[in-house]
């Protein structure tokens, strides 16, 4: 597996069960305002938004619409970004840091919006149950709650102590946790296309199988190159995150990216599924390397947690996570699995999202890192903002400051497997030392 590898494994639930009709490959030569590099959430929330005003644009996704980390994600919407907010503070002022929060609840909000607007059917469940294991977990976890009330005014975060957390999940791994009832989950393929489905109606054109080749400079703005197509542009905005490709090397040093897994259960009858989830919650735990997990709505346990640093896309990963479950579940120890899917997930040094422009007319948001069904719609709709002039809420995040990972194109990927030992170990040792 390469830098460029993406895939979407032919056992994925979610891409089985898409009606999505496929959309034209370009041929030829065509001229927009805006040629939007990627098709998942934020590349069709950009078009969407764009075409909302007035501009014409031309969607380019190398795959098909949700083909990447947006259409086969553990499907949670939660707000803030991946590496937390306390971790934000040390890289924004406090102003800065209270709007990148508040824009990401926002992100929130535009999801419903979008949904009910656009009648998106993706399965949308409010609830997201964060979870501890031990007692470190629960310092930590606590004390961001109190946080995230006092200093933001974030009020949707309820504490659920030992006594009651098996209301919530049936598990015996967990002894407390937060719910974020503002939070929630859905099917992020069905999500994705939906939103391709709302920008074409909203006059953009979406191209599949496309993949851009590089790009070069004209009298109009920008030109880019597929196979068998060109796109002249004005301005140009790279949402291709890690299946973007080597031909923006500059954007690739910023992010790396690391193979994600899941699986899914046979559909469990409702009784069984009540035992697991209650409520019908999206759950995820507080290690460094998660378990996370949901009922789909056809009562399927849908269990990611596995993460490949190696660049390798490794056989065995459907059975390390059915190892994984057994331990959160140890009664669906006989349960069949009938789907496992995986693919490149992009992430940065700091675990910050990465926004902002190569230069005049080209714009990129990059580097979700795991956090970016909520995110990456407001990011859409921020790089219709700046494309329209209005500049400051996107320049809240491009504020941010990165670093290449280190070790240069041969060695950061084993700088960073080292690096992971380490947590691994801090995971499996957490229990110990709390």
């Amino acid at each position: 597996m390469t830098d460029t590898y993406s895939t979407t494994h032919a056992l994925n639930w979610y891409a089985e069960g898409s009606t999505q009709r496929p959309f034209a490959h370009l041929q030829g030569e065509i001229a927009v305002d805006v040629c939007v590099v990627g098709g998942g959430i934020a590349g069709c929330s950009a078009a969407l938004h764009l075409a909302e005003r007035g501009y014409q644009v031309a969607v380019l996704e190398a795959e098909s619409i949700g083909y990447g980390a947006s259409g086969r994600s553990g499907g949670q919407c939660l707000p803030g970004v991946s590496c937390g907010q306390t971790q934000l503070e040390k890289l924004l002022d406090p102003a800065l840091a209270r709007a990148a929060w508040d824009l990401t609840v926002e992100g929130l909000a535009l999801q419903q919006q979008l949904m009910a607007r656009h009648d998106i059917d993706c399965d949308w469940q409010a609830g997201h149950l964060q979870v501890c294991c031990h007692r470190r977990h629960e310092r930590e976890l606590h004390a961001e709650l109190e946080h995230l009330q006092r200093r933001y005014d974030y009020h949707s975060l309820e504490w659920i102590d030992r006594s009651a957390i098996a209301e919530h999940v049936g598990s015996a791994c967990y002894v407390s946790g937060a719910l974020d009832r503002q939070a929630g989950h859905l099917h992020p393929l069905k999500y994705t296309q939906g939103l391709a489905r709302a920008a074409v109606s909203a006059g953009a054109t979406v191209y599949e199988g496309s993949r851009v080749l590089g790009r070069q400079r004209t009298a109009r703005g920008w030109q880019l190159v597929t196979r068998e197509g060109t796109v002249s542009c004005r301005e140009v905005v790279l949402a291709g995150n890690a299946t973007l490709g080597n031909w923006e090397p500059s954007l690739q040093r910023k992010i790396l990216g690391v193979g994600t897994y899941m699986i899914a259960t046979q559909s469990l009858s409702q009784e069984r599924a009540q035992q697991l989830i209650p409520q019908n919650v999206a759950v995820s735990d507080m290690n460094w390397i998660i378990d996370y997990f949901r009922l789909s709505a056809d009562r399927r346990l849908l269990f990611g947690g596995e993460v490949s640093y190696g660049g390798l896309y490794p056989a065995h990963y459907a059975g390390a996570l059915r190892k994984r479950m057994q331990r959160v579940f140890p009664e669906l120890s006989t349960t069949p699995i009938t789907h496992h899917w995986g693919g490149w997930l992009d992430i940065t040094v700091n675990r910050a999202p990465h926004f902002g422009r190569l230069e005049p007319g080209v714009y990129f948001v990059q580097g979700f890192s795991g956090h970016g069904l909520a995110l990456a719609g407001i990011a859409g709709k921020l790089l219709a903002e700046a494309v329209a002039g209005t500049q400051e809420r996107f320049d809240v995040f491009a504020r941010l400051r990165h670093a290449d990972f280190p070790g240069g194109p041969w060695l950061r990927r084993p700088a960073l497997v080292f690096a992971m030992l380490w947590y691994r170990l801090r995971d499996s040792l957490g229990s110990l030392t709390s």
